[in-house]
């Protein structure tokens, strides 16, 4: 049963007739404390400037502290509590007090659908304070089921949630006529889906008819349920995951044999990533040797290339060293020429 409602200031205990706690003792605190705020300001045409600006202008909370429980606060009306309509309040009014929204629910694994269902309920109107019921462990059971968080727990986890401004413990199922006077209740939000529960087919039909009833949009794909059911699906990845950190199979309620069965899988997995890490090492090795390889014969072709040149340019046909030898070989003859030839006075004497 998600339910979920919107959050705002209320005003200082005063001329509206409400008293509360100093706020010392709240969750938030204003950052221009003073005199009461001035009336409504009005345009110079006598028509009052825009409720929802000028509430945004008189009302910046810092939150400092988690929402209260609704049974330790004393907010306790004294004046009359008109009843308002959904246009009014769309308009800002009353200008002296916040609208009160009601939303309720399990909120069981709090989770991102309930904090935009809380959202919505907190910005229906210019002007909101969001009191939100959590259902008690055994009025849940009953009605809907076991839960995985037990009731404080949910109530803590409702408590900080930034959109709610008051939390109320152990809230019924089907919301009476009572408890609505004592809360001070205007509207009540939730998803427009007819809950059939506690032998109704819709718990919130008579405040529909009411005229108190303002819908919310449900958040498509995330549920408690969404979130067991995954759980549940991969229950031997988490059974093992929490061996691993350190938790009994006492503690998960998980037998022996089925204890043995996933630390031997955890073993065996252990293994695989090891097996896996030195295969990616070998790889990395062997890239490494390829890589360097290539960059060898690289360099000795490159090597190869240059030595080949350079005996060419010496012993080619084009060479040096054939034009060496061309030069040595035309001057030989004359030289045995020079040594052979007679002298000029070298007449033979007898």
């Amino acid at each position: 049963m998600p339910r979920s409602g919107p959050r705002s200031e209320e005003p200082a205990a005063g001329s509206d007739g409400w008293s509360r706690p100093l706020l010392g003792a709240s969750r938030r605190e204003w950052h221009s404390p003073g005199p009461p705020a001035p009336p409504s300001p009005r345009l110079s045409s006598g028509s009052p400037v825009n409720a929802k600006s000028h509430f945004s202008e008189l009302q910046s909370p810092t939150l400092t502290a988690p929402a209260p429980f609704a049974d330790e606060t004393s907010c306790q009306c004294q004046a009359p509590h008109e009843k308002l309509t959904i246009a009014q309040a769309r308009l800002g009014t009353p200008v002296d007090r916040p609208v009160r929204v009601y939303a309720d629910g399990i909120f069981d694994l709090f989770h991102a659908g309930h904090a935009r269902a809380l959202m919505q309920a907190k910005t229906l109107f210019p002007n909101s304070y969001l009191l939100v019921g959590v259902c008690s462990d055994d009025l849940t059971h009953k009605f809907k089921g076991f839960t995985v968080m037990n009731e404080t727990e949910r109530y803590e986890a409702l408590r900080h949630c930034r959109y709610v401004d008051e939390v109320i413990r152990d809230a019924p199922w089907t919301l009476t006529p009572e408890f609505l006077e004592k809360h001070k209740i205007d509207f009540v939000a939730h998803d427009d889906i007819p809950y059939s529960s506690a032998g109704s087919d819709d718990v919130y039909k008579h405040i529909k008819e009411a005229g108190m009833f303002v819908p919310t949009q449900r958040t498509e794909g995330i549920s408690t349920s969404d979130i067991i059911t995954r759980i549940v699906r991969d229950y031997d990845v988490y059974a093992r995951r929490n061996l691993q950190r350190g938790y009994t199979a006492k503690e998960l309620n998980v037998s022996f044999i089925s204890e043995k069965k996933y630390r031997f899988q955890n073993h065996v997995d252990k293994m695989k990533e090891k097996v896996k890490n030195v295969e990616e090492k070998s790889k990395e090795f062997v890239y490494k040797v390829e890589e360097k390889s290539h960059d060898l014969i690289q360099k000795w072709e490159e090597k190869s290339r240059e030595f080949i040149g350079n005996f060419l340019e010496l012993f080619g046909p084009d060479g040096a060293w054939p034009s060496i030898t061309c030069d040595l070989t035309a001057s030989a003859p004359a030289k045995i020429e020079t040594s052979c030839s007679p002298s000029p006075g070298g007449a033979a004497r007898h």
